[in-house]
């Protein structure tokens, strides 16, 4: 049997893993990895029912649940794959083919969104003004910009501002900032349930702690209540952090972790 596997089959077996890497980062970023676990854990129990210890009965069984699993996919886990069909085809998951023909640095121009960001902050924080902002990093932000209401403007300070009005309809809600653009506002995020965050710490809180739970995301939260900035990132949130601190978070050259 082995003397049968030739090259041809290895570069079939590197092909599938690769692409299963693929499907699972994709899956991971947009949210949906459980239904990737489930339909890997199934398949598993599939090929060892039918093809390895050859059970008959259980084997038919689980050939019936193949045949018409696509379908019964697409009616239980319709907002899974949703998901993770905008995240395939967002513009980050297609980055890496873009940079091939273009010559661009990408660092150039990269943080020209950090300055009217932190002023932003303060005037609403001094005014007491609540704010949640997300600044997009590596993991694509698709799912959730799609959930508030399209910009597509330049980054700019009295926009914001102007946003987080306690009287504009989109005040509540989350903006989301990715390419040195605002491309969303009123955006709805996931809620940490089960955090342990300090009492004085409220919705909005609990919004960017989820949201850093899910994503990479850089998170800024503005209290309505206490006039403190406060930002998320990766499980963690430092909060009554100065502007020059949130500056320095935004521009990387501090982590979150590293604010007391």
């Amino acid at each position: 049997m082995w003397m049968q596997f030739g090259i041809k089959d290895l570069i079939d077996v590197l092909l599938v893993a690769f692409f299963l890497y693929q499907v699972y980062r994709l899956m991971k970023n947009s949210g949906s990895l459980a239904l990737f676990s489930g339909i890997v854990s199934f398949l598993v129990v599939w090929i060892i029912v039918s093809q390895i210890l050859e059970m008959r009965l259980m084997g038919a069984i689980l050939d019936k649940f193949i045949s018409v699993g696509f379908l019964v996919l697409v009616i239980l886990f319709q907002d899974e794959i949703r998901r993770f069909l905008l995240a395939v085809g967002s513009h980050k998951g297609w980055k890496f083919v873009s940079n091939l023909f273009s010559k661009r640095h990408e660092d150039e121009g990269r943080t020209k969104y950090i300055a009217p960001v932190v002023l932003a902050c303060m005037n609403m924080a001094r005014k007491k003004t609540g704010a949640l902002i997300v600044i997009q990093q590596e993991v694509d932000l698709s799912v959730y910009i799609h959930t508030g209401e399209i910009f597509n403007a330049d980054v700019n300070a009295r926009l914001i501002e102007n946003i987080f009005f306690k009287n504009s309809p989109l005040h509540d809600g989350a903006m989301i900032i990715a390419d040195n653009q605002i491309k969303a506002a009123g955006c709805i995020l996931p809620v940490a349930q089960n955090a342990t965050l300090p009492k004085e710490m409220g919705l909005r809180h609990r919004s960017a702690f989820g949201m850093s739970l899910e994503t990479d995301a850089l998170i800024i939260i503005v209290s309505e209540e206490r006039g403190k900035i406060s930002v998320a990132h990766n499980g963690k949130i430092a909060a009554n952090i100065t502007a020059e601190e949130l500056q320095q978070v935004l521009s990387g050259d501090k982590e979150v972790a590293s604010i007391s």
